[in-house]
């Protein structure tokens, strides 16, 4: 994912949300503006994201970090 040191970055933390986060997800990522970039945050690789996020035209890297995978979201 190619990242723009000058873009905006939102945070989203799933790891406190009761129940499936997916909702939350995609409302952030609706606010998301074309130079802005999301860190989503959870305690488990979101793997049935990856589709939906490349559907939409978003770009993703994901990375763990002892128990937390980080997912760095973006336009195409």
């Amino acid at each position: 994912m190619a990242t723009d040191p000058n873009s905006a970055a939102s945070i989203l933390d799933v790891r406190d949300i009761d129940g499936p986060p997916f909702d939350d997800i995609m409302a952030a990522l609706e606010n998301l503006e074309s130079d802005e970039r999301l860190r989503l945050i959870a305690p488990f690789e979101p793997k049935p994201l990856y589709e939906v996020l490349e559907a939409r035209g978003f770009t993703y890297e994901s990375e763990q970090r002892e128990d937390v995978w980080n997912v760095h979201i973006e336009h195409a």
